[in-house]
C-alpha cells in the first residue's frame, strides 16, 4: 500500500519566506534613520535652480563642439524632438539639390551635449556626397538648426 504523502501547506510556506526576507533586509531598508525626517528646508534645496547657469553651460558646449563635423558625435545636429528631426531631415539637400534618401532613425550613441542621439544614414546615390551617416540630437527645446553638414546643404524653411 502506498504511503500517505506529506502536505505542507501554503500558509507555513508563506511565513517562512516572510521571516527570511526581514532576516536578509539590509540594515538601510530594515529600520531606516531618516525617515520622515526633513533634510532641508525647500528654499534651501531649490535655491539656484533657472538662475541662467544651464545657459553658460550650454554656451561651452556649443563652443566645444564646433570643434567638430555638424552632424558627427561630438557635433550633433540640434533639433527640437521628433518633429525637429524630421523638418531638418525634410531641409536637408545633396549637391544635386535633392533630398537624400534617409534611413529609420537609430540609436546613436552619447553625443558631445551628454544626451543620447539618433543616427540616420542618408544616402544621395550618384551626387555628392553620396552616403553619409547623420547623428542628431532631439533634446534642444526651441532650436533650429540652419547649418547643413558638410557636403550638403538646407533648403529655407
Amino acid at each position: 500500500m502506498p504511503r500517505p504523502r506529506r502536505h505542507i501547506g501554503l500558509m507555513p510556506k508563506i511565513l517562512w519566506l516572510l521571516i527570511s526576507l526581514t532576516l536578509a533586509a539590509p540594515p538601510a531598508l530594515a529600520a531606516p534613520d531618516k525617515l520622515g525626517k526633513r533634510t532641508a528646508p525647500p528654499e534651501k534645496s531649490f535655491a539656484g535652480i533657472g538662475e541662467g547657469s544651464a545657459d553658460a553651460e550650454l554656451a561651452a558646449e556649443i563652443e566645444a563642439a564646433a570643434a567638430f563635423p555638424l552632424g558627427s558625435l561630438r557635433n550633433p545636429v540640434r533639433v527640437e524632438g521628433p518633429d525637429g528631426e524630421r523638418a531638418y531631415l525634410a531641409r536637408l539637400r545633396c549637391a544635386d539639390g535633392k533630398a537624400p534618401a534617409a534611413s529609420a532613425a537609430g540609436a546613436g550613441g552619447t553625443g558631445g551635449f551628454g544626451t543620447v542621439t539618433d543616427l540616420v544614414a542618408l544616402d544621395c546615390g550618384a551626387a555628392a556626397p553620396g552616403r553619409a551617416e547623420l547623428r542628431l540630437d532631439l533634446y534642444h527645446e526651441g532650436h533650429v538648426e540652419d547649418r547643413a553638414p558638410a557636403g550638403f546643404t538646407l533648403a529655407p524653411r
